[in-house]
């Protein structure tokens, strides 16, 4: 892809190197100079290993297969899985009342944006909830830094990571849903 009023920038994380956050850039080479100079300062050093390792796969045009036949199926897997388990777990039944919960689209990356329109408190506070009982996530609300004006679903929106195996995935997901539930009749 080209455009000289576009700056693409991937990461190779998926490929197995999660340190190589800005991994291939393709735009103006004298931006491309500005931003590889400004990622050896931020990351003091940073190594190449990953661009190194990666450049055969570039040159000989494998990158495209690996991409699209190996990892773009291994985690579109893992993300159907993961919102199977999302919508078992939230869902009514044995475990309790249904959870509202909208899953945004997932297009690509390792995680499943999740918002909680009905959520008492603000994803912040279930983070640490939820970070007590081993489950990690990310709260919304770190995503929506600059806004002028306050906005709720801001604060109820988690970033959960599928990159995990799907039983640890689908565990996880049923403990999320059950600290949901023990904050709403807390808060009822």
């Amino acid at each position: 892809y080209w455009d000289e009023n576009v700056i693409l920038s991937m990461s190779l994380s998926k490929l197995g190197l999660p340190g190589v956050r800005t991994g291939i850039i393709v735009a103006d080479e004298s931006i491309i100079r500005m931003i590889s100079a400004s990622n050896a300062v931020i990351s003091l050093a940073n190594g190449s290993v990953g661009q190194v390792l990666v450049r055969p796969l570039i040159d000989s045009g494998d990158i495209l297969h690996l991409s699209r036949n190996v990892i773009r199926p291994f985690y579109q897997a893992r993300s159907e899985s993961a919102v199977a388990a999302i919508q078992e777990a939230f869902g009514a039944g044995s475990q309790g009342a249904e959870i509202t919960c909208r899953i945004h689209e997932s297009e690509g990356s390792i995680f499943l944006w999740l918002w909680l329109p009905d959520l008492p408190v603000s994803s912040a506070v279930l983070y640490e909830r939820l970070k007590a009982r081993g489950v990690l996530v990310i709260s919304g609300h770190y995503f929506f830094y600059g806004l002028e004006n306050p906005w709720a679903h801001s604060e109820k929106c988690l970033r959960v990571s599928y990159a995990l195996a799907p039983e640890k995935f689908r565990e996880a997901a049923f403990i999320m849903a059950d600290e949901i539930r023990r904050v709403m009749n807390e808060t009822k």
